[in-house]
């Protein structure tokens, strides 16, 4: 056998990628990609895009298959040293319940739409880069799931995480999302995830809430955590790829990619104020404020790196931007209030912030929490004293583009509650921004069709018309909900933290 001249890297790569591409005989192009016409969007040359990472497909999965290992043992050790006992508290476990309901099947989302584009766009290129985050976002979901599983024997919120997503109310947040990613064109997909998805949310959601899961005690979130991380690194280079590709192909492609990111902008942000919530008030041991983690990752290195980088294909920053900045010290607030005020119909629960608690966020917030928001904690914890808890008897109305409840107010008054509305073929709908609002006139065919949760309740389409009718419909148990002090998880680790070594037997349904 003749010797052969090993490949280089390079050679290796194009071999397994690009050379794998071919040319269709029989069947015209727009017959094999018929996806990629319709959004008027123009590719010349398919051949320029660049891949930044240049994977081939062996190397991808040891590479994954090395991390998966240091994970699996990491979630072992735990499991087996009843690890779920070094957290700061259990109720810290109620901001890992809204990942798992809230994230966890958005990364299944990602991988069935990515595995689409994977046969859909019609450059290898773009193809095999779609391939490769189909099998992380999987991978994903699965560690995710995993990762959290353990706590899932002792604490309640976290089974039924699947059929959560499709009907609780808070849920149709991040799913109105997806649905609108997914039903969306193929390059509007990719900035919508790649932009959105990967660049605001992953950035507010993974660095800094990973951070927090560490200082929690909680090493599985925290290793599989930043063992995504650098997957996530991948998708976000990814995305500034696929932007920068569009921008480059056609100069008529600059307004189209400039109206996405200012859709996806809002509406990834509008996302993120369930994480606002999260870290400011889900965390017994505080990381970083959400004010903090906005000015970093969003102000410095998104505005100040990443449309430095795009002014130069004429995109601007994005639409209501200012908006989102003028909220950083309100957000987090007006989104807990709402969670706490309606947590009997939730599968987490919630409580007033302690007194050292209060003091951090008045630190955090010096123009805001003392004013605004204290006085609130202030009554709910003497509604405590005297024996009661507050909860919000009524359903909210609803924003028709994000369906975040209308909890948020006008921009440079925080005392009055922003309400916007448009009519369509005769029928009004609301909005609790003007982001929200532009959203729903640049495509209203879309968001009239919109599953509103509230309204499906006075419908009659969600078990019943009583509160433990919606509730059995929701997948809700006893101890998923409503206060903290006085729940199951709470008594439970008072309970197995007594003077008793023994660790309690009784587990919660999976």
């Amino acid at each position: 056998m003749a010797n052969t001249k090993k490949l280089s890297m390079k050679q290796r790569y194009s071999a397994l990628t690009r050379d794998l591409d071919w040319e269709s005989s029989y069947v015209s192009e727009e017959e094999l990609f018929p996806h990629t016409k319709f959004e008027g969007i123009k590719i010349h040359d398919w051949a320029k895009w660049e891949d930044p990472f240049r994977l081939t497909i062996d190397a991808y999965c040891k590479y994954q298959a090395e991390k998966d290992k240091r994970l699996y043992a990491v979630l072992d050790g735990f499991a087996q040293s009843q690890g779920h006992l070094t957290l700061s508290d259990a109720r810290y476990l109620n901001a890992m319940k809204l990942f798992l309901q809230g994230v966890t099947p958005l990364e299944y989302q990602a991988h069935r739409h990515f595995g689409y584009l994977a046969r859909h766009l019609n450059g290898p290129g773009p193809r095999f880069a779609a391939l490769c985050q189909s099998i992380d976002e999987l991978r994903h979901t699965q560690t995710e799931i995993h990762t959290l599983s353990n706590y899932n024997k002792y604490y309640g919120g976290l089974h039924s995480w699947s059929k959560m997503h499709d009907r609780v109310w808070y849920l149709s947040v991040p799913k109105s999302f997806f649905d609108d990613a997914i039903s969306a064109g193929p390059f509007e997909f990719l900035i919508a995830i790649g932009f959105s998805f990967e660049y605001l949310l992953t950035n507010l959601l993974f660095v800094p809430f990973m951070s927090g899961a560490s200082f929690n005690g909680d090493l599985p979130s925290m290793t599989f955590g930043f063992s995504a991380q650098s997957d996530e690194s991948r998708h976000m280079t990814l995305g500034l790829e696929a932007i920068k590709f569009l921008l480059e192909q056609d100069e008529g492609n600059v307004p189209i990619v400039q109206g996405w990111i200012d859709k996806w902008f809002w509406r990834g942000y509008r996302v993120t104020a369930l994480v606002a919530g999260m870290l400011d008030y889900m965390l017994p041991r505080k990381v970083m404020s959400w004010k903090e983690a906005f000015e970093l990752y969003f102000e410095e290195q998104m505005l100040g790196g990443l449309f430095k980088d795009l002014e130069f294909y004429g995109i601007t920053p994005p639409r209501h931007v200012e908006h989102a900045i003028a909220e950083k010290d309100l957000l987090s607030h007006q989104v807990y209030w709402t969670l706490y005020s309606f947590s009997f119909a939730a599968a987490f629960t919630t409580t007033v912030p302690e007194a050292g608690e209060r003091a951090w966020l008045a630190e955090q917030y010096p123009d805001t929490f003392n004013t605004f928001y204290k006085p609130r904690w202030d009554k709910a914890q003497a509604i405590i004293d005297g024996g009661g808890r507050f909860f919000f008897q009524g359903l909210p109305q609803l924003c028709q583009t994000c369906q975040i409840p209308m909890v948020f107010t006008e921009p440079g008054d925080p005392t009055t509650l922003c309400q916007r509305h448009s009519v369509y073929r005769g029928e009004r709908f609301d909005f609790c921004s003007d982001g929200c609002k532009w959203i729903f006139d640049r495509e209203p065919e879309k968001y009239v069709q919109a599953w509103m949760p509230v309204h499906q309740i006075y419908q009659g389409n969600c078990g019943g018309p009583s509160v433990p009718e919606v509730l059995a419909w929701y997948g809700i148990q006893d101890g998923d909900n409503g206060e903290y002090t006085g729940s199951l998880d709470h008594l439970d680790w008072r309970r197995w933290h007594a003077s008793e070594p023994a660790v309690a037997s009784t587990t919660k349904e999976s």
